[in-house]
């Protein structure tokens, strides 16, 4: 068995980068990713507070409603889109091809099922961006959000094609996980922009 000494000697190209062995690099790096991202939404949801705070706004301004019982359906179904996500992964960490290919399909299409609800709530909700800032405010939240879901379908896409492919196993199964931990994250903001302006 050669010593570390001895594989040293036979290494060539600079050293190997020191990595702490709690956190994968590539999942650190999605979760500093995930952080921009909240800083992002931030600035969004400062504009709605001073929309309704500061400057006193009603919500939704007279005569537009919100849909909240349509968006509280879509929000069933993004959450359970959390749980397939995670039953992939679980699958593939027991090395079950099926269930990772089921999750994923599954996790695809209730995502696409969100998304194309939310484009056929903006055709019947009655305003538009330019009507004003509660307008501006609405589309701003909910479109920004519903281009995040676009990348994770997008992500999650080739992570499928890729599972179908027998790319994954138990002992890699990073391809899964990460766009899986960028799944929830768009989960969670979903959850809290719905309680933010369909409800409160």
């Amino acid at each position: 068995m050669a010593t570390h000494a001895e594989a040293a000697e036979h290494h060539h190209g600079p050293p190997v980068a020191n990595q702490s062995s709690r956190v994968d690099s590539r999942v650190l790096g999605m979760f500093l990713f995930i952080a921009s991202e909240v800083m992002l939404f931030g600035a969004f949801f400062t504009a709605y507070f001073f929309v309704r705070v500061v400057a006193g706004s009603p919500w939704p301004e007279p005569p537009f409603h919100l849909p909240v019982f349509v968006a509280g359906v879509n929000t069933a179904i993004l959450v359970t889109s959390s749980f397939t996500i995670h039953w992939a992964l679980q699958s593939i960490k027991r090395d079950n091809r099926a269930g990772l290919q089921a999750g994923l399909v599954l996790t695809l299409a209730l995502g696409i099922v969100f998304l194309l609800t939310q484009v056929r709530e903006y055709s019947r909700v009655g305003f538009n961006p330019g009507d004003g800032a509660f307008g501006t405010i609405f589309y701003g939240l909910t479109g920004l959000h519903g281009a995040h879901v676009f990348v994770g379908l997008t992500l999650l896409t080739f992570a499928s094609i890729r599972a179908f492919r027998g790319h994954f196993s138990a002992a890699h199964h990073h391809g899964v996980e990460i766009p899986g931990i960028y799944w929830h994250f768009v989960d969670v903001m979903w959850i809290v922009v719905y309680v933010t302006i369909y409800i409160l």
